[in-house]
């Protein structure tokens, strides 16, 4: 058999092929033939040596039958793996170590929130601080202007001095509470935020 005959039987049995799959099958062994005869085989030999048009056909139907099989275990366990999800394994670590685990979640957000009104309550009790010297630095002028006019002039005064003391240090109380109050805002949005935005990448 020539060697044209021989690729177009081989092309009529790879006919289910594609174009693009036939055309590839048919130039390789098209140029095996080739070789063939360039090693001294005449054409007819080059071709019987390759073997049957319906061997070659057979061959290539079981590479193809293998190839989907292969396919199909691939997507079966990949499809496998996806209704799995969790594993089993993990469900009962978590589930036994729930006593564990629960409890130190509970443990930490109670000193997170032990710490929280903690920081709040000293800002609370500096500002109750600054209220206290502003009505103390005013009640004690009050009471120095009261003393100086019928009672002793130098007790007044004293008291008026005493009282412009604790104005002055309310006014100083009043610019601290409030940047450690300012500070203290926004340390807090900034880890509320930092948490949160982990969560969303996540």
């Amino acid at each position: 058999m020539s060697k044209n005959d021989f690729l177009k039987m081989l092309a009529k049995k790879l006919s289910h092929l594609s174009k693009e799959e036939r055309d590839e099958r048919i130039n390789f062994y098209s140029e095996m033939i080739d070789d063939r005869i360039e090693s001294g085989l005449s054409e007819k030999e080059a071709v019987e040596a390759i073997g049957s048009a319906d061997k070659i056909a057979h061959q290539v139907a079981e590479e193809l039958k293998s190839a989907e099989e292969y396919s199909e275990n691939n997507e079966k366990v990949a499809k496998n793996k996806e209704k799995r999800g969790i594993p089993t394994w993990a469900i009962v670590l978590l589930v036994v170590g729930s006593p564990i685990w629960f409890s130190l979640i509970i443990s930490a957000v109670a000193v997170v929130i032990s710490i929280f009104v903690t920081v709040w309550s000293v800002i609370i009790s500096l500002w109750a601080v600054f209220g206290a010297l502003l009505g103390s630095g005013v009640g004690i002028i009050i009471g120095g202007i009261y003393a100086l006019i019928g009672v002793n002039a130098v007790t007044g005064a004293a008291l008026i001095c005493a009282g412009l003391v604790c104005l002055g240090l309310s006014i100083l109380f009043f610019f601290l509470c409030k940047a450690i109050t300012k500070g203290t805002v926004i340390l807090t949005k900034n880890i509320f935020k930092s948490i949160f935005t982990k969560k969303e990448e996540k």
